[in-house]
């Protein structure tokens, strides 16, 4: 088997390891390029439900579902001279929690993990090294798990013996009777099989690609698994894994072996299939490594993935979102724009189009617009900024022309007519939506059927939005020639600016006010502002832009993000923690988001002069979010963090658009700097 090296973009050695209370926090993710995945933590050792080797959709879903949980492995001596310093017949490689203590202890013989350009965990008995190497094929439902020996003199057995979740990535699974624990081999060597645990989910196949070994049938259940981060975010947190058997597998020094659990016919050279997929990817990590923002960049790439149609998308985040429309416009721009793949922004932002339905874009895209859900205000808002940028990053005119355009119009149209979600335009032309209880923005928390941040009437950003998607058809009407319907854009753009400066800019505390109803103005400190000051296309003016971002910086910007509300505000939560109801009642009242870190910037740089001083000063706000890479969701950016120091993080382990942000606001900057040059 061709032997492949590959750069390391983060090692973590044997003592750090051992903190297991650290350990445990730091997730590596593996992606196929179709939505599903592959995670756990550094240990191996699942602390969510959501942790799998094999997490997918099928045909006749869109909810993940975890088949392949994990791997528990051993190593044992052939012979009574055993293995390792003292002569002990077998070591863990694997581990897990169970009620009051862990088994295997497979953190007892771990010597390193490293993650690029795959997971890869070395562990050490005696002279004698294992690694194992983890990889999902892009493309495919499949995981690819590579072990090889090196060192020591003697041939050993590797034992592996699959767990089975075979449920909703969101559900937990329990021993049960309606489990078919049958298994049919495929060939006559015991190297491959194919399983169904349940009728109603698809089968999957287990290989193994080795000199010597087999499967033997040994029909199991684990149970009480423990996993640790649920139990600490409310939920239940016990269940029952099902295994069908074990591979015994006979390892010489300087060997490999390859197995492979799928949800497709398993390739029958997989050690091939192995190298094929391997090389790829190292020879990504290697760019990545001379661009300088190396673990960012293949960060990235795991959020993008192709629909079972063809049609490109973005992942929200890992491990429980699925495609968002929100999500999907704000990431655009920092996962492709900002890396220079003009040509695959203009293809995603095309096929959403078929989906735009009265206005509105969907919300949570499912396969269909049928299966998909609208409750969102701002999605169609956000994908005409990500138009916008899209052509100026040199995009394809004829697309915008013949296919972005029109959409953009009918959004607009259709919002001014008025459409689902209580969206209508007032007297002043200013954009309304919601209603006491329907939260429509990103701040979308609900508790007890009652919005945490009821911002119905008139919200900062949606309105500041909306300015923008008039400025900018009336920008695309004057470079068509279109006079009349560039001065129909233009009155409405106007009349909006106007009205937007009345109602919302607060003349005392030179900032904009969070919302507007019934005459009254909200004037608690939210990061709504920032991105009104953000925005190309804008009523504020330039010394207006500046004072929100003094007043951002004086209560909003930490090293991770921005808060969601001042800290100084009464009803200011600094802790993103508890039950899933005491979450939910904190997620927009102080917890600090990263996305919001890249509209601050881009508002500095657009009230400050282009010079190295204000790049660096970019840069220099951005340097605690770049650090979150080697920290906890590796490569990976969280959704969410406290708003009170030391800002520990929550929700997702790698969120999409806190990646995408990062990333623009990088460009940003050196964009910035590179002008003044």
């Amino acid at each position: 088997m061709e032997t492949l090296l590959h750069p390391t973009l983060l090692r973590i050695e044997r003592e750090r390891l051992l903190e297991l209370d650290l350990a445990l926090t730091r997730e590596w993710l593996e992606t196929d390029g179709l939505g599903g995945y592959a995670s756990s933590t550094v240990l191996q050792c699942p602390t969510r439900r959501y942790h799998g080797l094999l997490v997918s959709t099928f045909p006749g879903t869109d909810k993940r579902h975890v088949f392949l949980a994990r791997l528990e492995e051993s190593v044992h001596a052939l012979d009574e001279s055993g293995i390792g310093p003292a002569g002990e017949g077998h070591f863990p490689l694997s581990m897990a929690r169970y009620p009051d203590t862990w088994h295997p202890q497979g953190h007892t013989t771990l010597e390193s993990f490293e993650l690029a350009p795959f997971p890869t965990s070395t562990h050490r008995f005696g002279e004698a090294r294992l690694t194992r190497e983890i990889q999902m094929t892009h493309g495919s439902p499949t995981v690819l798990v590579r072990y090889t020996l090196r060192g020591g003199e003697d041939e050993l057995e590797l034992r592996v013996r699959p767990l089975l979740a075979y449920r909703e990535a969101d559900a937990l699974t329990f021993e049960n009777v309606d489990l078919h624990p049958e298994v049919r081999y495929i060939g006559t060597t015991r190297r491959a099989l194919v399983l169904q645990p349940y009728t109603g989910l698809p089968p999957m196949a287990l290989a193994l690609d080795a000199r010597e070994g087999a499967f033997e049938g040994d029909p199991v259940w684990y149970r009480d698994i423990e996993y640790k981060v649920d139990h600490e975010r409310g939920y239940d947190a016990r269940e029952d894994n099902f295994s069908p058997g074990l591979f015994r597998i006979r390892l010489r020094p300087g060997e490999s072996v390859v197995l492979c659990a799928s949800l497709e016919t398993p390739h029958n050279d997989l050690a091939g299939l192995w190298d094929e997929h391997a090389r790829a990817r190292i020879e990504r990590a290697a760019a990545a490594q001379t661009r300088g923002a190396a673990q960012l960049e293949l960060g990235a790439d795991d959020f993008l993935f192709r629909t079972r149609s063809g049609r490109l998308g973005v992942v929200a985040g890992y491990p429980w979102f699925t495609e968002w429309g929100r999500d999907l416009f704000l990431s655009l721009p920092g996962l492709l724009l900002a890396r220079g793949r003009v040509a695959e922004c203009g293809e995603a932002l095309a096929g959403v189009v078929p989906f735009l339905r009265r206005g509105l874009l969907p919300n949570i895209f499912g396969s269909t617009p049928e299966t998909s859900h609208y409750g969102s205000v701002d999605a169609s808002l956000w994908f005409a900024r990500a138009v916008r940028l899209y052509e100026q990053a040199g995009g394809d005119s004829a697309l915008i022309a013949s296919t972005l355009r029109p959409a953009l119009v009918e959004i607009a149209t259709r919002y001014s007519e008025g459409t689902e979600l209580g969206i209508r335009i007032d007297e002043s032309g200013l954009l309304l939506a919601g209603d006491g209880k329907l939260n429509t923005t990103w701040m979308d928390a609900v508790v007890d059927g009652l919005a945490v941040t009821p911002r119905d009437g008139l919200a900062v950003e949606l309105n500041a939005l909306w300015y923008f998607l008039l400025a900018y058809l009336e920008e695309l009407a004057d470079k068509a020639g279109e006079a009349r319907e560039a001065k129909r854009w233009r009155a409405d753009r106007a009349r909006v600016g106007k009205a937007f400066l009345e109602r919302f800019w607060l003349t005392a505390p030179r900032y904009l006010a969070d919302t507007w109803k019934d005459g009254v103005a909200d004037a608690r400190v939210r990061p709504n502002m920032v991105i009104a000051a953000a925005l190309e296309f804008s009523p504020l003016s330039e010394s207006q832009r500046a004072d929100i971002v003094y007043r951002s910086e004086l209560e909003l910007v930490t090293p991770r993000g921005l808060r969601t509300l001042g800290p100084r505000d009464r009803d200011y939560q600094g802790r993103y923690s508890g039950t899933p109801h005491e979450r939910d009642r904190a997620y927009h009242q102080g917890t600090v988001w990263p996305w919001l870190l890249g509209f601050h910037c881009e508002a500095y740089l657009r009230c400050h002069p282009a010079t190295r001083r204000s790049a660096d000063h970019v840069r220099a706000l951005l340097a605690g979010l770049e650090a979150e890479v080697r920290s906890h969701g590796l490569n990976h950016v969280n959704e969410v963090y406290d708003g009170d120091p030391p800002h520990r993080p929550g929700g997702c382990f790698a969120q999409a658009w806190s990646t995408a942000e990062l990333l623009r606001a990088r460009a940003l900057a050196a964009a910035a700097e590179k002008a003044k040059r």
